[in-house]
C-alpha cells in the first residue's frame, strides 16, 4: 500500500470498529437495566429498536450525502455525532424514553460509516478484498471488545459511565479524522473491472441475501450475552471461583460473548482472502452453508459445547462480510459506489432491526433457544437466493 492507502485504511479501521462496539455496547448492559427500570426483558430490548432501525435505514442517505460531499466530511459527523449521542445517553438514563431517545441517536450518526468507509476503502485501493477484510477484522474487534468493555465498566461504575466512556471514545474518532491527511479517489481506482458489470438483476437477487443477512446477524447479535448468561449456568459455577476477577455472573457473560466475537476475527480475514483469490459467489454459498448448523445447534446446548458451536457460527456469519461487500462493489459503478454500499446497509441493519422485536416476539411466545431455530430457517431461504444469484449472474461475466 502507498501512503494515502493506509492511511485511508487507518481511519476506516477505526471508524469500522466504533460503528460495531457502538452497536454491541448496548446488548450487554441489558440484564443490569431491566433492574434500573423493573421491565421485562423483551421491553429493555426494545428500547434499542432505533438505535438499530436508523443504524440502517439511514445508510442510503448516508451514502447519497457521500457521494455527493464526499466520505471525509460525513466521517466526521459519525464520530461528532454518536458521541454526543452515546453523552446523553449517559445523563439521560434516568429516563427510558429519552434514553431510547438518546441510543436512536447514536444509531442515526453511527450508520454513516459503512457506505462512507466502505465506499473510500473500495474506490481508494487497488487490493480492495484483502483491504475489506482487514477493515471487517477491525470491525470484529469492536464487536468482541464491545461486551466486555460495558460490562466492567458497568461492574465498577454504573451503566451511565460506561455510556460516558463510549461518547468520549468517538470524539477521539474525531480527532484521528482531523490530524490524519486523506486523499479521496478522484479518477477510477486500480481495481480490477467488475465481474459482472452493470448486472442489476443480481444486485436485486443479492439485496434479498442482505435482508436476510442482517434479520440473522441483528438476531443473534442482540441477544447473545443474554443467551449467554442464561445458558451457561454450569459453566459460570466453575467459574465461580474466579470471582474476584469476572465480579459477577454478567460480567462473565459479557466476557465469554467477546471470546466468542474474538473468532470472528479470524473469520474476516478468511474471508476477505478468499474473496480476493477465488469467485466471490462461490465462498458467499459456502460461508452461509456451513453456518446453517452451528447456529441450530446453538438452540440445544450449553455451556462448552454452546461457546463452541457459537464460535463456529460467528467464524462463518461474521467472515462472510468481505465477501458480500466484494460482490457489492462487482455490481455497482464506481460513481455510485457509497450509494450502493448504503442501499446493502439499509437492507442488512434497516430491515435486520426488525429481529429487535422479532426477538422479543419469539421469546415471549416461546422461548429464547426457538431464536436461533428461527435464525437457521432464515439461513436456509439465503441459501437459495444465493443459487438463484449465480443462475442470474452465470453468462455475464466479464
Amino acid at each position: 500500500m502507498n501512503p494515502n492507502e493506509r492511511n485511508i485504511l487507518t481511519t476506516t479501521c477505526f471508524g469500522h470498529f466504533l460503528s460495531h462496539f457502538n452497536m454491541l455496547f448496548f446488548p450487554a448492559l441489558v440484564i443490569p437495566l431491566t433492574r434500573i427500570y423493573d421491565l421485562e426483558l423483551h421491553s429493555i430490548i426494545a428500547l434499542s429498536f432505533w438505535m438499530y432501525m436508523l443504524f440502517g435505514l439511514t445508510a442510503l442517505p448516508w451514502g447519497l450525502l457521500s457521494d455527493r460531499y464526499g466520505p471525509k466530511r460525513l466521517m466526521l459527523i459519525f464520530y461528532s455525532g454518536a458521541g454526543l449521542s452515546a453523552v446523553a445517553a449517559g445523563f439521560f438514563l434516568d429516563s427510558p424514553w429519552l434514553f431510547s431517545a438518546s441510543l436512536a441517536g447514536v444509531g442515526l450518526f453511527s450508520g454513516i460509516y459503512h457506505p462512507a468507509g466502505l465506499g473510500l476503502i473500495t474506490k481508494g485501493i487497488s487490493k480492495m478484498s484483502m483491504a475489506l477484510g482487514y477493515n471487517g477484522m477491525a470491525g470484529n474487534l469492536g464487536l468482541a471488545l464491545a461486551p466486555i468493555f460495558a460490562g466492567v465498566i458497568n461492574y465498577f461504575s454504573g451503566p451511565k459511565a460506561a455510556f460516558l466512556f463510549l461518547g468520549g471514545l468517538n470524539l477521539l474518532g474525531a480527532m484521528i479524522m482531523l490530524m490524519l491527511p486523506v486523499a479521496e479517489a478522484k479518477a477510477a481506482s486500480r481495481q480490477k473491472a467488475p465481474l459482472y458489470h452493470g448486472l442489476l438483476i443480481g444486485f436485486i437477487v443479492l439485496c434479498f441475501c442482505i435482508v436476510l443477512q442482517g434479520l440473522a446477524y441483528r438476531g443473534t447479535s442482540v441477544i447473545l450475552p443474554t443467551y449467554f448468561e442464561m445458558k451457561n449456568e454450569g459453566l459460570y459455577k466453575y467459574l465461580n471461583e474466579l470471582q474476584g476477577i469476572l465480579g459477577s455472573k454478567n460480567v462473565a457473560a459479557t466476557a465469554l460473548t467477546s471470546i466468542v466475537y474474538f473468532v470472528g476475527i479470524f473469520g474476516q480475514f478468511l474471508g476477505g482472502w478468499t474473496a480476493q483469490r477465488f469467485d466471490p459467489r462461490k465462498a458467499y454459498l459456502a460461508f452461509h452453508s456451513l453456518s446453517i448448523p452451528m447456529v441450530l445447534l446453538m438452540a440445544y446446548t450449553t455451556d462448552i459445547p454452546l461457546i463452541l458451536v457459537s464460535m463456529a457460527y460467528l467464524l462463518f456469519l461474521l467472515g462472510m462480510q468481505p465477501i458480500e461487500n466484494t460482490l457489492i462493489a462487482q455490481l455497482s459503478p464506481e460513481k455510485l459506489r457509497h450509494s450502493a454500499y448504503g442501499v446493502k446497509f439499509m437492507l442488512s441493519f434497516g430491515v435486520g432491526a426488525l429481529a429487535v422485536y422479532l426477538v422479543g416476539w419469539i421469546e415471549s411466545v416461546w422461548s429464547l433457544p426457538a431464536v436461533f431455530i428461527a435464525m437457521s430457517l432464515a439461513t436456509c431461504l439465503l441459501v437459495l437466493f444465493i443459487l438463484l444469484l449465480f443462475a442470474v449472474t452465470r453468462n455475464k461475466e466479464a
